[in-house]
């Protein structure tokens, strides 16, 4: 769906809606390249008050809920996509959504990525909030070894140092990669520069 136009002021999106994005640092580049996506960073859509729409996140230091347009203008080139359940949520379930995204907010951030942990990561929050409400699984929770295996050719020196040269094999988690690709969304805004098309 292309309209430029609309490239930074996407309208009609709706509680529960996941939107997609590319952070443009030696981190999370990293994650981007290790799971062969484009997108390194997620939120979800909470609610549209001051006449602006307003995303909730786990990132550093703590969780918390920022609005659309300041979360895009973190992404590369202001790239984003959102996607959105193909399932309708009933206004119940939006309740619902909100309610557990507000539990979990002014979490500190799991830089190991643990899907176990008592932090938050990015995917994770998105992928616990909208279970929470809806009972429906937005990505993939694998293991490490899972994980990289798919990614072969991508060398393995980044994540040894970023675990002081132990991977955690066994340690789930889930990417921002695994929910873009995610059965249970529609594409419904793509904003991408063309260079991560």
């Amino acid at each position: 769906m292309k309209n430029t136009q609309m490239r930074y002021h996407p309208d009609n999106l709706q509680i529960g809606d996941v939107v997609f994005i590319r952070i443009d640092n030696f981190i999370f580049n990293n994650v981007a390249t290790a799971t062969s996506s484009w997108v390194n960073h997620v939120g979800v859509i909470v609610g549209f008050k001051n006449n602006q729409y307003w995303v909730a996140e786990s990132t550093i230091p703590f969780s918390k809920i920022t609005s659309l347009s300041k979360f895009i203008s973190r992404s590369k080139e202001k790239s984003f996509v959102i996607a959105r359940l193909k399932q309708p949520l009933s206004n119940e379930q939006k309740k619902a959504l909100v309610r557990a995204s507000k539990t979990r907010m002014n979490i500190i951030y799991d830089t190991g990525f643990n899907f176990n942990s008592r932090g938050q990561f990015c995917s994770r929050f998105v992928y616990e909030v909208i279970k929470e409400a809806t009972n429906i699984e937005v990505g993939a929770v694998e293991s490490f070894q899972k994980l990289l295996s798919k990614n072969p050719e991508y060398g393995l020196r980044f994540w040894k140092i970023w675990f002081f040269g132990f991977i955690p094999w066994k340690r789930l988690t889930v990417t921002p990669a695994s929910q873009f690709k995610s059965k249970q969304l529609d594409l419904i805004y793509d904003y991408r520069y063309q260079e991560l098309l």
